[in-house]
């Protein structure tokens, strides 16, 4: 007996209240963006212009997010204040200078071994030239580049010209050079340094006063932006401090974990200078993508240069590829994951963007102040669109995403969604919860005129084929459900259920009026096969008056019809009539997919139809289906008003 859990409980579907995005009012759509779209454009021009002001002010709020849990730690630990902030800082500046400076030493190391290398790389560009000469390739290239050197160097023409049009001598330019004084000598190395000194110096007095000021900072900003929503305003300002501090310190173990064992390596393959490489994987791996390209191809040129043959090449490649399959599959899931709520396509594009607006230091930063304008989106209305844009979170729903698409007439997609939720779902649930909730969707279009006849043709295909798809994973189903031990105990959840089996039993399923209704019929088909019962469906077309009664009723146990459509119901009640004179011994039901949950509703559909059930769940629709109880008489009194408001329902079909 089939056993599943029920994952979240089922959504009434109220066509009159639940508008989806793909209905949104006319009105809301052609609201006017251009007053945002202004104040996008001159924050930007203020940023790119003012990058002088903001850059150390970025630079100086991340390195507070980072920096706030270690004082918040020494705090609680008894630390006074002012040790806590004065000391976090002057330990993470000093290892940032200790840092810059062995960098800085061993670039120099590089600087002044590069000609002895010239040697190899000549060798090296020889063999491959050798390599290439059967196809001349490179031979062609040389000469062609030779030609286009010789035509920019050669000398005009000489022009014969009078003694009166000729030329006056050009004067010699003459420079004299002059031996410097120390003291100029001295300014000469200061002022390259005086700009990120001093910008270091203002970014280190902006931490230390953050960090004093975080309570006071955070009380002013709640009190400018979010006074009227103080939940709202302290959740989103936990949500940026978590999201980036967290991403800067698991960035920082992941780059750690990946340049101490490249050092190793490398020094073992014998790379000079392995610390540096390195130290510089550690800083450029906080660039997204392009940062561990560039990180790899320094030492792969030394590779290149420094030895004779291709070998080390190979193994400096080789350590690369495994280091980066080890951090990319194991470390970085292991340690955060996609924490920081940014899609892959996002990180990219604000990398580009932020690379543009403030250079190489933007692009180290891309990625947390990209953070924080998701978190913005996340929680200010205004600035919603910056979630759906960059985040990585779903936009639509499931129900939806599967209506999108049926709607575009691509069937492939939706089934490998499917399958995915399948995984952790059975197919009655997916059916449930998704399938039949995106037909609705359809339905209201259909309803209210914002579906053609040709759309609708094709979601109903489109949705065939995807039932089809799934007839593989109904059939493993019914195999699971065949083997499962029905002597084993298992735990009953609050929002477990149990559906019967379906075994000796027959059932004939039914579209009711159109072919969204066939569709539904299908699904329903599949899932009585998932509990062994023997069924047979039939789309609206055979229930015309003129072929209904080839339909195989002859030992039946429950005839189901499906409508998707409350105004389908006055269809549905001569077809059950129908249906009783042709089958009297079968159950005959009706599934309206449908909030009729309502018992005095039901009821009055019931007496209205004179159906043996109608339901409006999947699941209910299974359980009348193979229920043993008899069929009840056919009656020929006329239903109440009561039951005839009921079976109508609101006049727009919801």
């Amino acid at each position: 007996m089939l056993r599943f859990s029920r994952k979240s409980g089922k959504e009434p579907v109220n066509m009159a209240v639940e508008l989806h995005p793909l209905t949104l009012s006319r009105a809301a759509a052609e609201t006017s963006k251009l007053p945002t779209l202004a104040a996008i454009a001159a924050t930007v021009a203020v940023l790119y212009i003012a990058r002088d002001v903001f850059l150390p002010l970025a630079i100086a709020i991340l390195l507070t997010f980072a920096l706030a849990p270690v004082v918040s730690r020494l705090r609680r630990a008894g630390c006074p204040r002012s040790v806590a902030v004065i000391g976090t800082v002057t330990m993470a500046f000093l290892f940032l200078s200790a840092f810059g400076a062995m960098v800085a030493l061993q670039i120099s190391e590089v600087a002044r071994d590069v000609p002895r290398y010239q040697s190899n790389i000549v060798e090296k560009v020889r063999s491959l030239k050798e390599a290439g000469s059967d196809s001349q390739i490179l031979d062609r290239l040389s000469r062609v580049m030779e030609r286009i050197s010789i035509e920019l160097s050669r000398p005009e023409k000489d022009v014969a010209v009078s003694p009166a049009t000729a030329p006056e001598p050009k004067p010699l330019l003459v420079e004299i050079f002059s031996p410097q004084r120390p003291i100029e000598i001295l300014m000469s190395v200061i002022n390259p340094l005086l700009g990120p000194l001093a910008t270091a110096g203002l970014v280190i007095v902006v931490v230390i006063f953050m960090l004093f000021e975080r309570e006071d900072l955070r009380d002013r900003f709640i009190r400018l932006v979010g006074y009227g929503d103080l939940h709202r305003t302290t959740e989103a300002l936990q949500d940026a401090g978590a999201r980036v501090g967290q991403y800067l310190l698991m960035q920082l173990v992941v780059n750690i974990t990946y340049g101490v064992p490249l050092a190793i390596g490398l020094w073992f393959l014998g790379i000079p200078n392995a610390l540096l490489w390195g130290m510089l994987a550690i800083m450029l791996r906080f660039v997204p993508y392009i940062g561990p390209v560039i990180a790899a191809a320094l030492p792969l040129f030394l590779a290149f240069a420094a030895a004779p043959g291709w070998s080390l090449v190979v193994l400096t490649l080789g350590l690369f590829i495994a280091l980066e399959l080890l951090s990319n599959n194991v470390v970085e899931p292991l340690l955060y994951g996609s924490r920081t709520g940014l899609s892959p396509l996002a990180i990219i594009v604000a990398a580009i963007f932020w690379a543009w607006l403030w250079g190489p230091v933007g692009l180290v930063l891309s990625t947390p102040l990209t953070v924080c304008l998701v978190v913005l989106g996340r929680h200010v209305r205004q600035f919603e669109f910056l979630e759906i844009l960059l985040g990585n979170e779903p936009v639509l729903n499931p129900k939806e995403r599967l209506y999108q698409r049926l709607l575009a007439g691509d069937p492939d997609e939706p089934t490998d969604n499917a399958e995915e939720m399948l995984e952790e779902m059975y197919l009655v649930e997916f059916y449930d919860t998704v399938a039949i909730p995106a037909l609705l969707l359809a339905e209201s279009d259909r309803m209210r005129g914002a579906l053609t006849e040709e759309q609708g043709a094709r979601v109903a295909e489109s949705a065939g084929t995807l039932v089809a798809n799934l007839e593989e994973i109904a059939v493993e189903e019914e195999d699971e459900d065949k083997s499962e031990d029905p002597d084993r105990d298992t735990d009953e959840k609050e929002n477990d259920y149990e559906l019967p089996p379906g075994e000796g039993r027959s059932v004939l399923c039914l579209g009711g009026r159109s072919a969204l209704d066939d569709v539904t019929a299908m699904m329903l088909l599949q899932v009585l096969r998932v509990q062994g019962a023997d069924v047979n469906y039939f789309s609206h077309e055979a229930l015309r008056p003129q072929k209904i009664k080839e339909l195989p009723t002859k030992g039946r146990h429950a005839i189901v019809l499906t409508v998707l459509d409350r105004e389908s119901m006055r269809h549905a009640k001569f077809l059950v009539r129908r249906l009783k004179r042709l089958a009297p011994e079968a159950r005959v039901g009706i599934v309206l997919w449908q909030d009729v949950d309502e018992h005095e509703a039901g009821k009055f559909l019931v007496e209205e139809t004179q159906a043996d059930f109608v339901v409006s769940a999947i699941t209910d629709a299974i359980r009348e289906a193979l229920s043993t109880e008899p069929p009840q008489p056919f009656k020929s009194a006329h239903p109440g008003s009561a039951g005839r408001a009921a079976m109508r329902g609101p006049a727009h079909g919801g």
